[in-house]
């Protein structure tokens, strides 16, 4: 398993950083870090090389009550440490502020895709002008560059909070309550996201990729999710749907353009052009997929997928059917 996570993260553009910016906002973000550790830096070697002078000074004996002199200084130095003080906490809130309030910017013309948090998986439906230019998918997020996009953001079950500390800050998904996001790339590439809120035993397992890719690219893929899956044309692709829909698993996942309906899980049209099953868990390959849907409790103890008893013949049916649906 580590060597598979190693080989999808070398895919990734640089390292799940906030300080391996690729977007707007994370420029700011990594700008107002870079301040405050600065600022913060300069004040503790201020108050250290103050210290140090205080332990070297030559003590003598001192009258109680100071004199004049010596009472006017200290004054100054305290009175300058206070108005420094409230200086430098003024300076972080209003840059804060200002690094912080593009997050949530976007115009009613930007792409927008609504974010589900799950444990421990990313629903995402991409909202178009038109109802038919809706449709939805799981774990991947597929961006153009140079583009704002806006996710809408929502928790299903508990709270979790959605980063990807290369494009954007992170923000919360609360049951209930809807927030959003802007996140922007300005170079092509992939970037890797994650869970930041503790949200269940899964949590480290709840990861997820953005894709940023040219606009022709982006509408490419865009037109590619918004068709239904295809009718298997081979005979064991067929007896796979068949399976598929003789079992629970038609109950609980949506296949576009099959008997399939359900709701409960990611939806599975186009499961086999994704990089990853299971959230970042796995590359997504025949093997992976026959691994996952035989036993997901030892893969992903604690998720919510429960094991369907499925003959050998079954089995190896199902998981060519969904590695199929490109």
């Amino acid at each position: 398993m580590r060597a598979m996570l190693a080989a999808l993260l070398a895919d990734c553009s640089g390292w799940q950083s906030a300080l391996d910016a690729h977007g707007r906002s994370a420029v700011s973000l990594k700008q107002l870090i870079i301040v405050i550790v600065v600022v913060c830096s300069l004040v503790w070697m201020l108050v250290m090389i103050t210290l140090i002078l205080a332990l070297l000074r030559r003590r003598e004996v001192r009258p109680a009550t100071p004199s004049p002199r010596t009472e006017h200084r200290m004054t100054v130095a305290v009175t300058g440490a206070v108005v420094a003080t409230i200086l430098i906490i003024g300076s972080f809130t209003v840059i804060s502020f200002l690094a912080t309030h593009t997050l949530g910017v976007a115009g009613h013309d930007d792409l927008t895709v609504r974010v589900r948090g799950l444990q421990w998986w990313w629903g995402l439906e991409y909202i178009g002008p038109k109802p038919s230019d809706r449709f939805e998918t799981a774990n991947e997020i597929h961006i153009p560059v140079g583009r704002n996009v806006r996710l809408k953001l929502e928790g299903l079950d508990v709270i979790h909070s959605f980063w990807v500390p290369s494009l954007a800050g992170k923000q919360d998904l609360v049951p209930g309550r809807s927030n959003e996001l802007t996140i922007r790339a300005d170079n092509p590439g992939v970037y890797r996201g994650q869970c930041a809120e503790f949200c269940g035993m899964q949590h480290a397992h709840m990861a997820l990729l953005v894709i940023a890719q040219s606009q022709d690219d982006f509408d490419r893929w865009s037109n590619a999710q918004q068709q239904a899956a295809p009718q298997p044309a081979e005979e064991e692709l067929a007896a796979g749907l068949q399976t598929f829909l003789a079992k629970p698993c038609a109950g609980c996942h949506t296949i576009r353009g099959t008997a399939a309906n359900g709701k409960t899980g990611p939806d599975l049209t186009h499961v086999g052009s994704r990089r990853t099953i299971a959230a970042g868990l796995f590359e997504t390959t025949r093997g992976s997929l026959a691994a996952w849907i035989a036993d997901p409790q030892t893969i992903k103890p604690g998720n919510n997928m429960p094991m369907v008893p499925l003959t050998p013949d079954e089995l190896r049916t199902v998981s060519a059917y969904l590695a199929s649906l490109k």
